[in-house]
């Protein structure tokens, strides 16, 4: 999958600030309500979201030294991290995103050009992912604070580089199936044979596929129950 991490990192700046607008609004008791993710309030989402800056601006200056620099330095640390944020104020919270999100985009303006290149073998890809990467964190999880902000505040281009994301890595364990957006030219597969063919708006497969969404709107031929997609993240 392509991209130019220079206009992403433009992507992730919008991204970034329409996702503290959307907070910005919220009641602050809202910290301590549940959000849209099983076991987490929105406290944790939002503590996620910054933690996650953190942990990319990490692996931005693994690329750009050469030394090794984890995101996490355990699992355990980062389960640790956000649990222990996510009982914060709300405005501690916003401020501690923005702080976040300053050493990222810092981070990404230091990238000499080749740096890009450099291999990273916990994401898997080159550096030039990492934008995508956290492009794709904070407006998901956007969506998950459940707020007024919802998957089909998506743009179609996101909806779209999320869902070939998602149709390339899914394993052996994900169900058969055939993905066909509105639009779309050509079928996304996932697995071999003969499969149920799932259509619908880009957005709307995206947000199903991801656990986001309902389906309510998506078609399924020959006619049947929709697949049930492998739990995402």
């Amino acid at each position: 999958m392509t991209m130019d991490p220079l206009v992403m990192l433009t992507d992730v700046d919008r991204a970034t600030e329409d996702l503290l607008r959307t907070a910005a609004d919220l009641d602050p008791a809202a910290v301590g309500t549940p959000s849209l993710l099983p076991g987490w309030t929105v406290g944790h989402v939002l503590t996620h979201v910054a933690r996650n800056a953190d942990a990319l601006t990490n692996l931005l200056t693994w690329a750009r030294t050469g030394v090794e620099t984890l995101p996490y330095a355990s699992p355990q640390a980062r389960d640790a991290g956000i649990e222990e944020g996510a009982r914060r104020p709300l405005r501690d919270q916003l401020e501690d995103i923005r702080a976040a999100h300053e050493r990222f985009a810092d981070a990404g303006a230091a990238m000499p050009a080749e740096a890009w290149a450099f291999p990273l073998p916990w994401l898997g890809q080159s550096a030039a992912a990492v934008p995508w990467t956290r492009l794709r964190e904070v407006t998901v999880h956007h969506a998950d604070l459940g707020a007024a902000y919802t998957p089909a505040d998506w743009t179609d281009a996101f909806a779209l580089r999320l869902l070939r994301e998602v149709t390339a890595g899914a394993g052996d364990d994900w169900p058969v199936m055939h993905l066909r957006p509105y639009g779309i030219d050509h079928v996304l597969a996932i697995g071999d044979g003969p499969a149920p063919v799932v259509g619908g708006p880009t957005k709307s497969i995206a947000a199903w596929l991801i656990g986001r969404g309902d389906g309510a709107d998506l078609t399924v031929s020959p006619d049947g129950e929709l697949p049930k997609p492998k739990r995402w993240k």
